[in-house]
């Protein structure tokens, strides 16, 4: 007789989150980039308020090398830390020169409504919480960019002109998709001997988190910010 495999924390939080990425995998932003027929101020203000959410992003990697009870947990958030200031800022630099923004005016952007509530929730949560709940307000982040960079890749077709090629080259990479799964492995081992009310906590954190990058992605698409 075949034993059944056993479910880890992950697989449940993806099987329920799946219907709130279907959405974000088929938000018209995230096809935009898809067939480059993303405006590109769009992609120009996304760039903006993304920089400024990766400042505060990156915190959150902080506060998990704080929550760590072991060197090699703490080695691990503080090199996630370095790839979110280093690496994935630097290619936010590089496309807004690009497209003619100034470091100042990248520097000097504000944070959208909706930023503001996504990173204030975030920071709240962590600050407050365990490793774990740490883990599960980053996670959707990293692990829905990831599953949209393999996406687009594989369905964009030829990447050679394409206006969007390093965005998608870079969340859809091995090295981007292990930060993730590092992440992933990390909670499972966490979760493990926690109670059904605990887990139940970091699912509404990894949900609620999951919301908010739809909103966004519309945010961005739509140009939402303050009203008065």
């Amino acid at each position: 007789m075949t034993k059944l495999k056993e479910e880890r924390f992950t697989d449940r939080l993806h099987r329920n989150v799946e219907p709130i990425w279907k959405h974000t995998h088929l938000h018209p932003f995230v096809q935009g980039i898809k067939d480059g027929s993303l405006p590109k101020e769009r992609f120009a203000y996304y760039m903006k308020q993304d920089y400024v959410f990766l400042k505060d992003y990156a915190k959150l990697f902080a506060l998990g090398t704080i929550k760590s009870k072991d060197t090699e947990t703490m080695s691990w958030f503080s090199s996630l830390l370095h790839e979110t200031l280093n690496t994935e800022m630097d290619l936010h630099r590089e496309y807004c020169h690009e497209i003619g923004i100034e470091p100042e005016e990248l520097e000097a952007e504000q944070a959208s409504p909706i930023n503001l509530a996504y990173t204030r929730y975030m920071m709240n949560a962590s600050q407050q919480g365990t490793l774990a709940e740490v883990i599960t307000c980053l996670l959707p982040c990293m692990w829905s960019y990831h599953e949209i960079g393999t996406l687009l890749k594989r369905e964009a077709g030829s990447l050679a002109e394409h206006p969007y090629t390093r965005w998608i080259e870079m969340y859809a990479s091995e090295e981007f998709g292990a930060l993730a799964q590092w992440l992933i492995v990390e909670l499972n081992k966490l979760a493990k001997d926690m109670t059904e009310q605990e887990l139940a906590v970091l699912e509404e954190h990894f949900l609620t988190t999951s919301r908010f990058e739809f909103m966004f992605w519309d945010m961005v698409y739509y140009g939402h910010g303050w009203p008065v």
